[in-house]
C-alpha cells in the first residue's frame, strides 16, 4: 500500500499525531511520502518511514505555481493507493487526480469548505467537526470520524530538581503553544490559590511574556516553571501529580491522552473534545471554561483525595486504551486508504 501526506504545520499537538501515524503505518508496511514545512523538528521521527519533501507552499513563492505540478505528477506516476491532506492549507495542494481516494484530515472546525475541491472524504477527529461541515457548512461527500492516538508505554519521570521544584510538594503540568485559547492564564490563577501547588507550563508562543507578567503579579515567581518546548514530554508528564488541560477552544486534546498514557490524574475545561469522551468523575474532572474558581476547587480536590484521583487517573487509562489505541486508528485509516474514488 502507498500514501501520499501533505502537511504543513508546525510544532503541536495535530503534528504529534502526524508522526504517531506516520509511524503505526510504517510499521505496518505502508509506503509513504510526506511534504512538510522545512526544519520541522519532528522531521526526523519521520524520515524512517516516509520519504521526505520540503516546501513551505507560500503565495508569492516558485513552489506556489510548482509544487501543485510537482505532487500531481507523483501520483501519476507512483499511482498510490491514497492521497491524504492534513487540514485545510494543505488540502489546497491536494491533485485533481482520479486515480485513488483523496482525504483531507480535520483537527478543528473548517470556517468554509473551498479548500477541499479536490478531496473525497473529509476525516474529521471528533463527531463535532463532522457535525459542522455536515450541518453548518453543507459538505455532501463522505465524512469519517477517526480520532488520534498516542503512545501508551508508562515512562520514568523526570527528576523535578531539574527545575527546582521539591519532591514532596503538590506539581500540577500543562503544556502546549502559548496562544489566549489554551487558557494558560485561568490556570495560573486557578494554582495561585493552592498554597503549596507547584506548576510546570511546557511550551513557548505569543503569550508567554504575558504569562511571565501574570506569574509576577501573583506572586508565584517560586512556584511556577517554564519549561520551553520538549521534544519528549512524556517524562515531565510522569513527574507531575495532576494534569490540568484548561482551553476554551480545544477541538480533541491530543495532552489528555498522553497524561492518560502516564496515568495521571485529568482537570479539563468543557471545551469541545472532552466534552465528547470525558466523564465527570470517572475519567477526569470537568470544569466550566474560564473558571478560575472552579480549576481551583478540581485541582485542590484532588490534592486532598488520593483515592479519586487514583480513580480517575485508571478511568483515564481505561478510555485511552479502549478508544484511542494506535491499532483501532490504524486499522480505521488502512480501511479507508482501500476505498475506491467516486
Amino acid at each position: 500500500m502507498k500514501v501520499h501526506h501533505y502537511h504543513f504545520g508546525k510544532d503541536g499537538g495535530a503534528e504529534k499525531f502526524f508522526v504517531h501515524l506516520v509511524g503505526a503505518l510504517g510499521r505496518r508496511g505502508v509506503e509513504q511520502s510526506a511534504v512538510i514545512r522545512p526544519e520541522r523538528i519532528w522531521r526526523k521521527d519521520i524520515a524512517p518511514y516516509a520519504t521526505v519533501i520540503e516546501s513551505n507552499f507560500r503565495n508569492l513563492s516558485p513552489d506556489r505555481l510548482l509544487l501543485p505540478l510537482k505532487v500531481s505528477s507523483m501520483a501519476r506516476r507512483e499511482k498510490p493507493d491514497a492521497l491524504m491532506s492534513w487540514a485545510t492549507r494543505a488540502s489546497r495542494l491536494m491533485p485533481a487526480y482520479r486515480g485513488c481516494i483523496k482525504l483531507s484530515r480535520l483537527g478543528d472546525y473548517p470556517t468554509n469548505l473551498s479548500y477541499f475541491k479536490n478531496t473525497d472524504i473529509l476525516v474529521c477527529n471528533t463527531p463535532g467537526i463532522a457535525d459542522h461541515v455536515r450541518q453548518k457548512l453543507g459538505w455532501d461527500r463522505g465524512v469519517e470520524v477517526i480520532s488520534n492516538f498516542t503512545d501508551a508505554a508508562p515512562v520514568p519521570a523526570a527528576s523535578r530538581a531539574t527545575f527546582d521544584t521539591p519532591d514532596g510538594v503538590p506539581l500540577v503540568m500543562t503544556m502546549g503553544r502559548f496562544v489566549k485559547r489554551k487558557g494558560f492564564h485561568t490556570l495560573i490563577e486557578a494554582v495561585s490559590a493552592i498554597p503549596d501547588a507547584f506548576l510546570w507550563l511546557a511550551g513557548d508562543g505569543e503569550e508567554r511574556e504575558a504569562l511571565e507578567a501574570l506569574v509576577r503579579e501573583k506572586g508565584m515567581e517560586n512556584r511556577v516553571r517554564f519549561l520551553g518546548w520538549q521534544k519528549d514530554t512524556r517524562p515531565f508528564v510522569a513527574a507531575s501529580d495532576i494534569f490540568v488541560m484548561p482551553s476554551s477552544h480545544e477541538p480533541l486534546g491530543n495532552v489528555i491522552l498522553e497524561a492518560w498514557a502516564q496515568e495521571k490524574p485529568v482537570v479539563s475545561s468543557r471545551s469541545e473534545g472532552p466534552n465528547w469522551f470525558m466523564r465527570d468523575g470517572d475519567n477526569g474532572l470537568l470544569v466550566d471554561i474560564g473558571d478560575v474558581a472552579g480549576f481551583s476547587r478540581a485541582i485542590g480536590t484532588l490534592i486532598a483525595d488520593p483515592a479519586l484521583a487514583r480513580a480517575v487517573a485508571a478511568g483515564g487509562r481505561e478510555t485511552l486504551v479502549g478508544q484511542f489505541s494506535e491499532e483501532a486508528v490504524s486499522q480505521a485509516y488502512l480501511e479507508l486508504f482501500r476505498r475506491k474514488p467516486r
